[in-house]
């Protein structure tokens, strides 16, 4: 299993959980819960630690750049991101009474009752809450930056390593016997069917959500720069497919730098504002999340406004900075905010994890093709002694 992809493990999940889920007894079923109930706890008492291995080494690094260019491009990066999120609840607003119109709120409302319970359960306490990690994090991460203490960076940087090292041979591993588990539950319960219909739907507005904010992102590059919008598209495409294989922003910077430095002037400012970019730039997957998170909330029978969402998404554009270079790890750092924000429980944040999963190679191809675009704004924009 370790050479197929996550994003078929989590399809294979998904068909076996309902297969299993149509024909299990509730005692096979409840064995599955107790599973689910288990990794749920682990995920809860994981977050706050992974926000503070990633969120603080990522300011504390972000600190040692070059002043005005520095906080220019962390300016338009964070715009960026929340013009997607915002991009992507104003489609959802309008969309989601008629994309979604078949799932009646009756069908999701208290889900936890019609679902197996587990046999028993562990607690796992986190040792702190969601919103003193972030706090926790960024007096720690500024403080790092502004007395430039090369030690406790190193060690933000250790116990990032070990974050994420839990992620990719722990959390990330058990992720589709997870998502296996509540299919099956889901099955079992009768209500997988309208899930999946609304997992076709969503998937397709994100993907084109993501064509049109590339769209938008490089219109508004080409303006400044004078070149063809088209044109600078197609030179990054090859980013673009590299990251539908790698799901990792990181791990595409060879080639989104490569691309890069065809479209701008200055390849210092492609060296300098792309793998920046990679870490702090993450319109395609909010975009995802945002998007998700409203049609699971709608599924849930939730309410939502922009007054409901709009702290989520200016808390998400700043909880994913240095979100771990793995597949899925945009969405392992929201789960935080999606709980103590918007009052997600354990079905609702399994689904989110589950539809995220499905397009999160898309949404890293977003991001990754529009960190070209940054690099052309600040190419045509920035003055030349921010440089210096």
């Amino acid at each position: 299993m370790k050479k197929i992809g996550l994003l078929p493990r989590i399809i294979i999940a998904i068909v076996l959980g309902i297969l299993i889920g149509l024909v299990s007894p509730e005692w096979l079923v409840r064995i599955f819960a107790t599973f689910n109930g288990l990794f749920g706890n682990f995920l809860n008492f994981i977050i706050p630690l992974l926000i503070i291995g990633f969120i603080v080494p990522g300011i504390a690094s972000v600190g040692k750049g070059s002043g005005k260019l520095l906080g220019f491009t962390a300016g338009i990066a964070y715009l960026s991101t929340i013009g997607a999120g915002l991009l992507a609840f104003l489609t959802a607003k309008i969309l989601y009474p008629n994309l979604l119109n078949n799932q009646s709120v009756k069908e999701f409302t208290n889900p936890e009752e019609a679902l197996a319970s587990p046999m028993f359960t562990v607690e796992m306490a986190p040792v702190m809450g969601v919103m003193s990690a972030l706090l926790f994090s960024f007096v720690i991460g500024i403080g790092i930056a502004a007395l430039k203490l090369e030690t406790m960076l190193k060690f933000s940087e250790d116990f990032r390593s070990i974050i994420q090292l839990t992620i990719e041979k722990v959390i990330i591993p058990l992720l589709p016997v997870h998502i296996f588990g509540i299919f099956a539950n889901m099955t079992h319960a009768g209500q997988v069917g309208a899930i999946l219909s609304v997992f076709i739907k969503v998937f397709i507005m994100i993907i084109l959500l993501h064509l049109t904010y590339l769209m938008i992102q490089y219109t508004v590059a080409g303006t400044t720069s004078r070149q063809n919008p088209f044109s600078m598209l197609k030179t990054m495409v090859p980013a673009y497919f590299t990251a539908l294989g790698t799901q990792s922003s990181a791990a595409t910077i060879p080639v989104t730098l490569k691309q890069g430095k065809k479209i701008v002037k200055r390849e210092r400012i492609a060296d300098f504002a792309i793998p920046l970019c990679a870490t702090i730039h993450l319109s395609g997957s909010t975009i995802t999340i945002v998007s998700c998170a409203m049609a699971v909330m709608l599924m849930q029978g939730h309410t939502y406004t922009l007054a409901s969402l709009m702290p989520f998404i200016l808390m998400l554009g700043i909880t994913m900075v240095a979100a771990p270079g793995v597949p899925g790890g945009a969405v392992m750092a929201a789960v935080g905010l999606l709980e103590s924000m918007l009052g997600f429980g354990p079905a609702m944040t399994a689904l989110m994890i589950a539809l995220y999963i499905t397009q999160d190679s898309f949404g890293t191809a977003c991001n990754v093709t529009g960190d070209g675009a940054i690099a052309v704004l600040l190419d045509s924009t920035v003055d030349k002694k921010a440089t210096a």
